[in-house]
């Protein structure tokens, strides 16, 4: 048996008055996704437990199996674990954002999202001038980097994961100084952050981009920060090893704290340009081997914090065709497969940011009975009655599998 999941970052949405009162995803061609949703089971869950925020990882931790409740210990040491950062005891990982800041406001939450090779150099430019023996810099993607912070005992530790910080697409067009972190040790961070600004103002990557009118790398942003995890392996709690394919440096965490392959796709960037074909393909490849596999595509969710109706609808549809299809034109005629194809949470064009919403999802292979359904859609899903109120319980749904505990 094999096990299918495809996940539409962001996908979902709510209805827009330039597309006559229509979602994104209503508005788009879903060929695939309709012609699944006739054949399996639709319906919503919930993904983000009550009292925790929004968030890619939260989301996705849910999806592939694990309570967000009980394993989630912040998205810095997720991307850690992708980019082979051992954390200590008492280490602190921080999501690290390059971002454009302007009159006091958040311009740019990616930067314009910088290219890796620029981005590479900022970052060592900053370790460089305030990295020390207990503060360290980590090169990631594009905008996306780290920040670990070695705590002096476990009682600073705590103080330093317990810091209110807003993530920076939740602040576009916002005053900075209204959505600073927040607590005890908030000092250590605006400091850095400010430290930061000056460094980067100075450097000729970003006298280039502004000649150019493009956005600047001109701050740091600090939030996301979590200690070490503990979750275990995904064959562990399901019985089946797998491979997990993502541009970005959270999902891969994930897969390699759990004990999933993670495959590494050419082209695949994380934005509107990336590699769909190649993620549909290299799952194809995966599953000669191995029996699961989980797909993650960030260009809807892109799409909608920038706020993007047209690029949004365009990312679906190539995630549409060029993943689902790829995959989907390979199983259709099989018997022996399970397949779940969803967002992990809704990114509406108005908020330009993640929502609580429960997100469309559906069911489709050996065991599972077409309910009717024909259309992939959020109005569709609603209206079947079939709610998963955890959506970590998705993953028994697919699998029939042990159950997270």
């Amino acid at each position: 048996m094999k096990y299918i999941v495809l996940v539409g970052d962001g996908m979902s949405g709510w209805p827009i008055e330039e597309l006559n009162g229509r979602t994104t995803l209503e508005s788009a061609n879903r060929y695939y996704m309709d012609e699944i949703t006739k054949r399996g089971r639709l319906g919503i869950a919930t993904t983000i437990p009550k009292g925790m925020t929004p968030a890619s990882d939260v989301a996705n931790l849910s999806i592939i199996g694990y309570d967000p409740l009980k394993y989630y210990s912040g998205r810095g040491p997720l991307e850690a674990a992708n980019i082979g950062v051992s954390l200590g005891e008492h280490d602190v990982a921080f999501r690290c954002n390059l971002v454009t800041e302007a009159q006091g406001k958040m311009v740019d939450y990616s930067a314009g999202h910088i290219t890796t090779k620029e981005a590479v150099i900022l970052i060592e430019r900053l370790n460089s001038k305030l990295g020390n023996e207990r503060i360290k810099f980590y090169h990631g993607i594009n905008y996306r980097h780290l920040l670990i912070v070695k705590a002096k005992s476990r009682e600073e530790a705590l103080l330093l994961s317990r810091i209110k910080c807003i993530a920076p697409h939740d602040i576009t067009g916002e005053a900075i100084s209204r959505n600073l972190p927040q607590g005890k040790e908030r000092k250590f961070l605006t400091e850095l952050m400010d430290k930061s600004g000056k460094i980067l103002g100075e450097c000729d990557i970003n006298k280039v981009r502004i000649d150019l009118k493009e956005n600047p790398a001109n701050s740091i942003w600090l939030w996301g920060q979590g200690m070490k995890p503990s979750m275990p392996s995904f064959k562990e709690l399901y019985g089946v090893s797998g491979s997990i394919i993502s541009a970005v440096d959270l999902i891969k965490g994930i897969g390699k704290i759990i004990g999933l392959d993670v495959l590494e796709v050419p082209g695949a960037t994380g934005y509107y340009d990336t590699n769909f074909q190649g993620k549909g393909e290299y799952a194809l490849k995966s599953l000669k081997e191995k029996d699961f596999v989980f797909v993650h595509v960030e260009a809807p969710d892109e799409a909608g914090h920038n706020g993007d109706i047209r690029e949004k609808i365009s990312a679906i549809e190539n995630f549409d065709r060029f993943v689902v299809g790829t995959i989907w034109k390979e199983f259709k005629h099989r018997s022996d497969f399970r397949i779940i194809v969803l967002p992990d949470h809704a990114t509406p064009i108005a908020k330009k940011t993640h929502t609580r919403d429960p997100i469309p999802f559906v069911l489709c292979g050996e065991g599972i009975r077409p309910d009717g359904a024909s259309v992939f859609t959020e109005k569709a899903a609603r209206a079947t009655g079939f709610r998963m109120g955890e959506g970590c319980l998705l993953m028994k749904r697919l699998i029939g599998g042990a159950g997270v505990s």
